[in-house]
């Protein structure tokens, strides 16, 4: 109700396009890997190729396919995303832990690959980076900083929801069952091989949606720079940060992820000024961003989600 009714009416340009918009899109990205990792038990490096799929999808959809509206572009984009995603879980039938990992790198290394290759991708930009359609949904246009920060509030909203309902399905229970004991599920009748590439196919497909957001509201742009394997490893944070197997915590490692970096970066500008460059306040930032890392995973290792959880019952314990 924040969110939708307070924010729109009092949010500045800058806290809907730098803080908002980025948040909303990493934290369905994290939501996608948190059902693969964080309920299936599935390591994967390749977060950020799926976003590309589905950014490069959108795209191209909405560039030869000018007639269908942009909701069925977003959906169609994250069923290219989802069968990439299948096709990357492959692997997951006999391989597990690092070594799934490094497999889904080989996809985020593809990927990367393809899209400076095969030109047909960009609409043969030179550069290689195409400006991402307009954001209009039966004629509303959503082109100014808050209609996109709506547009990706609605899309997220929708997604966690349908993500909640399916953690509590006995689809969700396979995958919790899957990550807790591979062995015993297949002993109970927990089709394993269908279960974890439905896995890869339903994060992947969120993934896939908010590479669409990632592009299309915030950067407003498509260039594969923008989903590099950085890109990965800041969702892979985002989730371990948060919480694994929680769907909360995708939002707490995003909201740690994004507003954090901003808040260190006006506080060295405050502190040091202008006695160092730009290049010295960006790194002593990261090295501030990581020792606060190690300090949440060290004093909770479950996670912002598991820290909360517990401030949250000291203080109701506090006042019964």
């Amino acid at each position: 109700m924040i969110a939708l009714g307070i924010v729109p009416l009092v949010g500045t340009s800058y806290l809907y396009e730098a803080i908002l918009t980025p948040f909303l899109a990493l934290a369905l990205a994290g939501l996608g890997l948190n059902l693969l990792t964080g309920y299936a038990g599935l390591l994967s490096l390749g977060s950020a190729a799926f976003m590309a799929v589905g950014a490069y999808a959108a795209f191209n959809l909405s560039l030869r396919l000018p007639i269908l509206p942009l909701p069925v572009t977003i959906f169609a984009a994250g069923l290219v995303a989802a069968l990439a995603g299948v096709i990357g879980g492959l692997p997951a039938l006999r391989l597990r832990g690092f070594y799934l990992a490094v497999s889904t790198l080989a996809v985020q290394f593809f990927v990367a690959w393809a899209l400076n290759r095969i030109g047909w991708l960009s609409n043969d930009s030179p550069s290689g980076i195409v400006t991402a359609p307009r954001l209009v949904v039966a004629g509303i246009s959503f082109e100014d900083a808050r209609g996109r920060y709506l547009f990706s509030l609605a899309v997220v909203a929708l997604l966690t929801f349908a993500a909640w309902r399916l953690v509590r399905s006995p689809t969700g229970r396979d995958l919790v069952a899957i990550r807790d004991h591979e062995t015993a599920a297949r002993i109970t009748g927990v089709r394993v091989a269908r279960t974890k590439l439905l896995a890869f196919g339903l994060s992947s497909f969120i993934v896939g949606v908010a590479g669409v957001l990632w592009a299309f509201a915030y950067l407003r742009t498509l260039e594969p720079a923008g989903f590099n394997l950085d890109r990965s490893f800041q969702i892979l944070f985002i989730v371990i940060i948060g919480g694994l197997g929680t769907l909360r915590g995708a939002f707490l490692g995003a909201g740690f992820i994004v507003v954090l970096p901003l808040i260190l970066a006006r506080l060295g500008a405050a502190i040091l000024g202008d006695g160092f460059d730009s290049g010295t306040l960006e790194m002593c930032q990261r090295i501030v961003l990581g020792i606060l890392i190690v300090a949440v995973l060290i004093r909770e290792p479950a996670g912002l989600t598991a820290l909360l959880d517990r401030a949250v019952g000291r203080l109701r314990g506090r006042a019964a």
